[in-house]
C-alpha cells in the first residue's frame, strides 16, 4: 500500500456500502489511525439513505490480524490514553453499525485474530473463506477482548464457549467456526466475494425499518423475559404493517 492510499477504503454502491480494510503489507492490524479513519466513515455511509447492508472485508492475505503491536510499542509510556483513544474511536463506530438500520456482514479469509475475531464475530452476518483462521490472541498479550468480542463471540456461542476461546483455546478453522456458530456460511477461497456479494444483495431487499426492527428483536431475546419478547414483536408487526412496503407487498401477493 502506497502512503497515500487510506488504510480502509468505502465503496457504496445502492443498498450496500464495502468497507476494505487496506493494510494488507501489516494484515489490516489496527492501531490509532485505522481506529480513527474507520470512525469517519460513518459519516458518509449514514449519509446514503439507501444503504441497508455494510460489508467488511480485508484486502490482502488476511481478514485482520488485529490491533497493531507496534502502535502499542509507541505508545508505551502512555499506554492508558492511547488504548482510550483507539477503542474509543473503534467502539463507536461499531456501535453505529450494530445499532443502526443496517445488517453487518463480515467476508473472512486468511487469519481473524484478536480484534479481527472479534469484529468477525461482531458481524449479523458472517462467511468465511475455507482458508479462514480465528484466533482470539488476546490471552497470549495477557489482555482482556476488546472490538466487541465479548458481544459477539458470546452471543453466538454462549459464555462457557466464549471463555474456553479467549483464554484456553489457540486458532480454529472454518469448519470449526461454521459448527460453532461463529459463521453462517463457509465457501471457497476463490468464490468468498461472489458469495458475499450475493448474500448481501439478498439482505439489501430487506427495508431499512424491518432490519432495524428484527435487529433489535433478536439481539433483546436473551436477556428479556417472554411475556415482554412477545409483546416486543407485537409492537415490531405492527409498526411494520403500517408501513408502505408492507402494502405494497400485500398487493404484490394478491395478485399471484
Amino acid at each position: 500500500m502506497s502512503q497515500s492510499e487510506p488504510s480502509a477504503l468505502l465503496d457504496i454502491d445502492g443498498p450496500v456500502a464495502t468497507i476494505t480494510l487496506n493494510r494488507p503489507e501489516a494484515y489490516n492490524a489496527i492501531g490509532l489511525p485505522e481506529a480513527r479513519h474507520l470512525e469517519t466513515l460513518l459519516a458518509q455511509i449514514q449519509s446514503a439513505p439507501d444503504v441497508r447492508v455494510v460489508v467488511i472485508r480485508g484486502n490482502g492475505p488476511a481478514f485482520c490480524a488485529g490491533g497493531d503491536i507496534r502502535c502499542f510499542v509507541a505508545h508505551l509510556d502512555d499506554i492508558e490514553t492511547m488504548a482510550r483513544e483507539l477503542l474509543g474511536a473503534l467502539n463507536r463506530f461499531l456501535l453505529a453499525l450494530r445499532d443502526g438500520p443496517y445488517l453487518l456482514l463480515t467476508s473472512v479469509h486468511g487469519a481473524a485474530a484478536g480484534a479481527g475475531f472479534s469484529l468477525a464475530a461482531l458481524g449479523d452476518i458472517c462467511i468465511a473463506a475455507d482458508n479462514a483462521r480465528f484466533t482470539a490472541a488476546y490471552n497470549r498479550l495477557g489482555v482482556t477482548p476488546d472490538g466487541g468480542g465479548s458481544i459477539g463471540v458470546t452471543e453466538r456461542v454462549g459464555p462457557r464457549k466464549a471463555l474456553e476461546l479467549f483464554l484456553a483455546a489457540g486458532s480454529i478453522d472454518a469448519a470449526e467456526a461454521l459448527r460453532l456458530g461463529l459463521v453462517n456460511q463457509v465457501a471457497p477461497a476463490d468464490q468468498l466475494e461472489a458469495v458475499t456479494f450475493d448474500m448481501a444483495q439478498r439482505l439489501a431487499r430487506n427495508a431499512s425499518d424491518v432490519i432495524l426492527r428484527t435487529k433489535r428483536l433478536v439481539q433483546q431475546a436473551a436477556r428479556t423475559p417472554a411475556a415482554e419478547q412477545l409483546e416486543a414483536e407485537l409492537e415490531a408487526m405492527v409498526a411494520s404493517m403500517k408501513t408502505a412496503a408492507f402494502r405494497e407487498a400485500v398487493a404484490r401477493f394478491v395478485k399471484k
